[in-house]
């Protein structure tokens, strides 16, 4: 990677690129800045590790909870190899068909105004995925872990990415498709650093700029944290629609109800059973579609979007759940996953290489792995069965050259003849 490469890819994080260097005609043109953020990611993950243990004597991650939140990332990002990104294929079809004006795509003033526009996408985007169940059903995965740190950034939803785009439309009407690329890859990669710790206050910048102290008011569930601070890059969309909250008490962590689970699916999918479940409870049919489509904690006979008097008491000194397993398991799971995680990264790599069958039993293999590890942490008792049987797929693949471990020596095992 090139010195500019790295200039280019850092300042990408932080949403400092120019409209000189990212702006292009074409879709095909626009760099895939997420799928090149691999390195700064892990290398802001690293450093955040070793500044905290330096300032606080303890490690901001456990294990259990970082493996997790990527595990949920990269769950996150499989659609994508099966299919092109709803928000950009819904896009690109009302721009080819129901566009009403086309702003020049090398224009700084069209490169400004779409931030300012995916931004306030965005900010709809998120309030909406609180204050709808159904939507709120995807979400929860982002504020599912008891901590706060840059690994909870990549803790996402595979399934908000198929509601988002409706929020979007309104620019294609007249933002070329390579600028709106450009800027919900921008947008998304902004708000990684936001999510630490470390960085208490940053001064006037507080009053525009989403930042660190912002968002994790919005992590909170502490009653005055609740459905607040929803901007991505800005925080005036907030501070103009009456959702902005400043961080005053202890902030904790997590969901109102916390889960506490590690296991990938469960994480993703556990809240859409719930919604079930609770619709079911009901008579009426329009009480039945309401558990969907009103707020989170909504019950008949309440405002559409609930209230907060069932909800636990906070009192501040709630720790974040520590799941007791030994040292060697936690080192089995640490190796394993990284060998799943070079699979994940071998497979987006040379995804158009590979036939649609191929990639969908990857995928299966790497669902299966990330389910198999979480059971581990959670010394579910048929966790063995199902790390066995893992194991057992893992070396067949292997042996079939369907997996390629980053270590030529870790092959040796299933050459034997």
């Amino acid at each position: 990677m090139g010195s500019r490469s790295v200039s280019v890819g850092l300042r990408a994080m932080f949403s400092m690129l120019t409209p000189n260097e990212s702006s292009f005609e074409r879709v095909e043109e626009v760099p895939p800045y997420v799928q090149q953020a691999t390195p700064f990611f892990v290398g802001l993950m690293v450093l955040e590790l070793v500044v905290g243990l330096l300032k606080t004597g303890r490690s901001v991650v456990t294990i259990s909870d970082g493996l997790t939140s990527i595990a949920a990332g990269m769950v996150s990002r499989l659609p994508l190899l099966l299919l092109r990104g709803c928000e950009l294929s819904a896009y690109m079809y009302v721009w080819e068909h129901f566009r009403l004006l086309e702003l020049p795509w090398d224009s700084a003033w069209t490169w400004w105004f779409t931030l300012i526009g995916v931004d306030f996408g965005y900010y709809w985007v998120h309030r909406f995925a609180h204050e709808v169940a159904v939507l709120w059903a995807a979400h929860q995965v982002h504020h599912s872990s008891e901590y706060y740190n840059l690994t909870t950034a990549l803790r996402q939803s595979a399934a908000q990415q198929f509601a988002s785009w409706v929020f979007y439309l309104p620019l294609a009407l007249a933002v070329p498709p390579s600028i709106f690329a450009v800027h919900i890859q921008l947008n998304l990669l902004y708000q990684f650093w936001i999510h630490t710790e470390l960085i208490r206050d940053l001064g006037p910048l507080e009053w525009v700029f989403n930042t660190p102290k912002h968002h994790r008011v919005h992590h909170g569930r502490n009653l005055y944290c609740i459905d607040k601070n929803y901007g991505g890059i800005l925080i005036i969309w907030d501070r103009l629609f009456g959702t902005f909250a400043p961080e005053e008490d202890k902030v904790i962590y997590g969901l109102v109800f916390p889960i506490r689970r590690y296991e990938s699916l469960f994480v993703q999918l556990h809240y859409y059973r719930y919604l079930w479940k609770k619709s079911k409870a009901y008579k009426t049919f329009s009480d039945k579609v309401s558990t969907f489509l009103k707020g989170p904690s909504w019950k008949p006979g309440k405002a559409r979007l609930g209230d907060h008097v069932d909800n636990p008491k906070v009192t501040g000194r709630e720790e974040p759940h520590r799941p007791s397993w030994s040292l060697p398991l936690q080192a089995y799971v640490a190796v394993h996953f990284l060998l799943v995680l070079w699979t994940y990264h071998e497979l987006f790599q040379n995804k158009m290489m590979l036939s649609q069958s191929t990639l969908l039993g990857m995928i299966c293999y790497i669902l299966l792995t990330l389910t198999s590890l979480g059971f581990i942490i959670e010394q579910r008792p048929n966790s063995g069965f199902l790390e066995t049987f893992r194991c057992v797929v893992m070396v067949t693949m292997q042996r079939y050259n369907c997996l390629t471990p980053p270590l030529p020596f870790l092959t040796v095992p299933t050459e034997v003849r």
